[in-house]
């Protein structure tokens, strides 16, 4: 009672540890909302909120996403609020004590009359005098009750389970969260240089249409052209400007969505720092049915669905129990003393057997409710499971073609811009047209943004596939020095 009286009188931050988790369930969650990087062995991701005002490294940015996102937090605090079901739930193998009180002020009265007085009153004078007395009386009945389960058949035991595996399912909900925000923040980090490079590539191109927009201009003006050049020339420098302010607008969207990832709001003075390029490797070029298998042993989402099913599987043992006898220890002691006569007190222990005869069906209802929801949990879990499958073999597959069309793009930008010098030079040669020329130069602009947009698509790939797979950490996206730092403890 003390304990009970104790932890809902004082405020959470002012509770002794003991009553803030007497059964000690919060030891099974994370220590805080953002335990992404536990088994690398790397320390708690979120030391404080201070850093100095400097460009922000990709790894920051995933340590920063991690510990302030809103959907981390959010995460944390259900495994937290499921880790206080399992404490209500283990709960029932305690003894309930509770006290009682009663206290309560009374009078009473009494009185006597002559004889003459009931003579008047008989002939309808009424009672006018006699004697009567009053008594006070303060009563206090202080009393403590005590209600021991000793056997439910099972139920408290199923609904221990069935908390464990909810939370067990929440820790695993938790970890996929952590990845999902993991790569929503590398996937903003890239998309925000890929839109960034993309501007690069339309202020080249701008240049480029100046050029020949000046050219044919020149060529106009001493007669060498007709008029019909300067005009497309000038249409496509026209296009060319209109492109690069498009493309300074998706930056800096891409620049918000990035500052939204990091749990940041917006501001143009973000300084981020640019990535470290990787060459494309053959480290994901296995056989994709084995990934598959790996992804079902890894991904944190498929193991909070089956933990899900095992709870599901407890409510059924729990609602069977609901049908079933109850063994209890009971005890109860009182005291009672009055103003008017002696104290006196009562005590009692003994066992209460309580069975259920007739509930009005509800139980049988409970435990088919309890039946149906264990084939819903198993539908959602093989649903899952092929959802995974399917994650798997797509981010596979593209991460390959992104590899492949990396090396052609390659290709194909330097391709385009010899094509582009040469069309230039025979223009202004006047050896060339000018749609020759500003074909060459709208092949040009495209091969820039495909090498562009596969440069960076091989770099989100590579991030996609291992979500898919389940084992998206910063080893994944290059971090080898960061991790080396991390361990041995370096700025």
């Amino acid at each position: 009672m003390a304990g009970s009286l104790l932890s809902v009188g004082l405020p959470a931050a002012e509770r002794p540890p003991f009553l803030e988790d007497p059964l000690g369930t919060r030891e099974y969650t994370a220590p805080t909302p953002a335990r992404a990087a536990g088994r690398l062995g790397l320390g708690d991701p979120c030391p404080g909120d201070g850093r100095a005002d400097q460009a922000w490294s990709l790894l920051e940015i995933i340590d920063q996403a991690l510990c302030h996102n809103p959907q981390t937090r959010q995460a944390w605090a259900n495994a937290r609020v499921q880790a206080a079901q399992l404490g209500v739930a283990e709960a029932a193998y305690l003894p309930t004590i509770n006290g009682n009180t009663t206290m309560s002020y009374g009078q009473s009265g009494s009185g006597r009359s002559s004889q003459s007085q009931l003579q008047s009153f008989d002939a309808g004078t009424g009672v006018t005098g006699g004697t009567f007395g009053r008594q006070e009386q303060f009563r206090i009945t202080p009393s403590v009750s005590l209600n021991y389960l000793l056997f439910d058949f099972g139920g408290r035991s199923a609904r221990v389970d069935n908390a464990r595996a909810a939370l067990e399912a929440a820790n695993w909900s938790h970890a996929s969260t952590l990845q999902n925000v993991l790569f929503t923040a590398v996937q903003a980090y890239y998309q925000l240089f890929a839109a960034r490079s993309a501007l690069e590539a339309t202020e080249a191109s701008e240049r480029s249409s100046e050029e020949a927009f000046k050219a044919a201009s020149f060529r106009y003006e001493v007669g060498a052209a007709a008029l019909a050049d300067k005009l497309q020339a000038q249409t496509a420098y026209a296009q060319a400007k209109l492109n690069r302010q498009r493309a300074t607008g998706d930056a800096q969207n891409a620049l918000g969505v990035l500052a939204n990832a990091m749990g940041l709001k917006p501001h143009a003075t973000l300084d981020i720092e640019p990535p470290a390029f990787i060459e494309p490797d053959a480290e994901r070029e296995r056989d994709v049915e084995a990934l598959i298998e790996e992804a079902k042993a890894l991904r944190p989402d498929l193991a909070a669905a089956e933990a899900q099913v095992r709870a599901a599987q407890a409510n059924v043992r729990s609602a069977r129990s609901g049908s079933l006898p109850t063994l209890s220890l009971v005890s109860n002691y009182a005291y009672s003393d009055s103003s008017i006569s002696q104290s006196f007190q009562s005590w009692s222990v003994g066992l209460q057997l309580s069975v259920p005869l007739f509930t009005g069906f509800a139980n049988t209802y409970q435990i088919r409710s309890a039946e149906e929801q264990v084939t819903v949990q198993e539908a959602t879990r093989d649903q899952l499971d092929q959802t995974i499958a399917l994650d798997v073999w797509r981010a596979y597959f593209d991460l390959n073609t992104t590899r492949e069309t990396l090396s052609s793009t390659n290709d194909l930008l330097a391709s385009a811009t010899q094509t582009e010098k040469v069309a230039l030079g025979r223009y202004k040669a006047g050896a060339g047209s000018i749609l020759e020329l500003l074909n060459a130069e709208a092949d040009l602009a495209n091969a820039r943004l495909q090498h562009v947009q596969a440069r960076y698509n091989w770099h989100i790939g590579k991030a996609r596939l291992a979500q898919a797979i389940g084992a998206l950490d910063p080893t994944e996206i290059g971090a080898g020095s960061w991790t080396a730092r991390k361990q041995a403890n370096l700025p």
